[in-house]
């Protein structure tokens, strides 16, 4: 049932967006392929145990962790709760 100007279904196609922007953002995060043997960030070798336990990692654990924070910050919001968003 639509109220106002949304349309039949509108809340559920927002939880569909939200999670589709989830997906793709955990896809975009996935590595593959041969590990590099120093950090891309400092230079500094990445240890074996890493390399071999994460194909694909690209950064030592400190320069991965500062990265980590730094997306963490941006990581989205409830569209739920933007009127913008449900102009969308």
């Amino acid at each position: 049932m639509a109220g106002g100007w949304s349309e039949d279904g509108a809340v559920q196609k927002q939880i569909d967006a939200t999670v589709d922007d989830a997906i793709a953002r955990a896809r975009s995060h996935l590595r593959h392929g041969e590990s590099a043997e120093f950090c891309e960030e400092c230079g500094e070798p990445i240890p074996e145990a890493r390399r071999v336990a994460l194909p694909g990692v690209r950064y030592c654990v400190q320069c991965q962790s500062a990265l980590d924070k730094k997306e963490a910050a941006h990581s989205g919001y409830n569209r739920r709760g933007s009127k913008d968003s449900q102009l969308r």
